[in-house]
């Protein structure tokens, strides 16, 4: 009886050995920190623990009061680790002399040039995603001529879309009207399109100014805009030929002029030709002025285009009108056609260029002041290729520089 009585304590001793062990193993350990000894000069100094970053703010491990020593350490709890980067990136097509994208190219295949000084390519990548089209329509009395044929060109351009693309349609003479809000319904946008009718004067700079202030910086992916004009303008006030060429540079989107020669037109209606077109009827009182724009021509009572009878007729303002357009594609890295070419076969090219591109970026060698405009020049080692990409950039805020989407 003894024996067993004397192994059961042993057996309950054991259990609160392990007991104890597995206490002491899963309990954090707490160790308690040496109070420094201010009033001993041969106290040894109390270690400083180094500031941890947590969530992008400074913060101190230390939870006692920090010890003075010679050098202060100032912490500034609520400061804000902020990080910038002047990494430029763009998109780049690639096409043949076809007009056909070429795809299979590598990083190495690529050289950039910023003000003719070559620089090393520190981001590569080709993406095919969806993109956003804004279809500006210009309805001026020029174009008014031509309105059917710029209807059926803007929607055969629709149907070259997939289905994740959208579109906004907008028009523009005098004023600017967006038609159609984005989307990828086609019967809304052919609707948006045939109520496209033209007005008074030819706002052409503050429609562009206003398609880059107000619409294309809202939209986050790929854009790019399809332009359907003569190019002419004759009543912008707010924004003119240079200014808008400027602001293409800080947007990363792509335009794409289509341009009609209405120059034959105007000139019979400035020598008093009597085959102005009607607008057609809305029932509104627009029907006023197709009334007189039937009966009354450049030389009577009517103002046409903001500027008289031979506002925007003559060979100069057409000469410029086409000379902008060249720019305004160019500085953006699109490409200008013309209405009497093939436009099936171009906005196919286009649909394919805004739809596969590569992206390229770059840290600058030289980091420049805000305002400072810098070219680029990108360079395919490939024969026989066309390189489309942007020419030029103004260095400016963050929010402002362009990158490829």
């Amino acid at each position: 009886m003894k024996k067993i009585i004397v192994a059961l304590m042993g057996l309950c001793l054991l259990s609160l050995s392990v007991l104890a062990q597995t206490d002491r193993a899963t309990r954090p350990r707490v160790v308690t920190a040496p109070v420094p000894q201010t009033d001993s000069p041969s106290a040894p100094p109390t270690a400083k623990r180094p500031p941890v970053l947590i969530g992008g703010t400074k913060k101190s491990s230390q939870t006692n009061p920090p010890v003075n020593t010679q050098e202060s350490v100032v912490e500034e709890d609520d400061e804000v680790i902020k990080i910038e980067t002047n990494l430029v990136t763009f998109p780049v097509s690639v096409l043949d002399r076809e007009g056909r994208f070429i795809t299979g190219l590598q990083k190495q295949d690529f050289q950039i040039f910023e003000n003719g000084v070559e620089q090393k390519v520190d981001s590569f990548a080709t993406v095919e995603q969806p993109f956003t089209v804004i279809l500006m329509i210009d309805v001026s009395p020029s174009t008014a001529f031509r309105i059917d044929e710029i209807h059926d060109a803007a929607i055969a351009f629709v149907n070259q879309l997939r289905r994740e693309d959208k579109v906004i349609v907008i028009s523009f003479d005098e004023r600017m009207r967006v038609l159609s809000p984005a989307t990828n319904n086609r019967a809304v946008l052919q609707n948006a399109i045939r109520q496209a009718q033209f007005g008074d004067g030819t706002s052409l700079y503050d429609a562009v100014d206003s398609v880059i202030t107000r619409e294309l910086r809202q939209i986050e992916r790929r854009k790019a805009v399809v332009l359907f004009t003569d190019g002419v303008d004759t009543t912008s006030r707010r924004a003119n030929y240079q200014s808008t060429l400027r602001e293409t540079e800080e947007i990363d989107a792509l335009f794409y002029p289509i341009r009609y020669d209405t120059s034959v037109e105007m000139a019979g209606r400035s020598g008093g030709g009597t085959n102005y077109p009607q607008r057609r009827r809305s029932g509104g009182s627009g029907d006023i002025l197709a009334d007189i724009f039937g009966t009354i021509l450049g030389g009577g009572n009517v103002q046409i285009g903001g500027g008289g009878g031979s506002a925007g007729s003559s060979r100069a303002e057409y000469d410029t009108g086409k000379r902008y357009l060249e720019e305004l594609a160019r500085n953006s890295g699109g490409r200008k056609f013309e209405a009497s070419n093939n436009l099936d076969a171009a906005f196919s090219g286009i649909a394919e260029e805004l739809r596969r591109q590569y992206s390229l970026g770059y840290y600058p060698d030289k980091v420049g002041q805000k305002g400072e405009r810098r070219t680029i020049r990108v360079r395919v080692k490939r024969p026989s290729v066309v390189v489309r990409a942007k020419g030029s950039y103004t260095i400016g805020d963050v929010d402002k520089k362009f990158a490829g989407k």
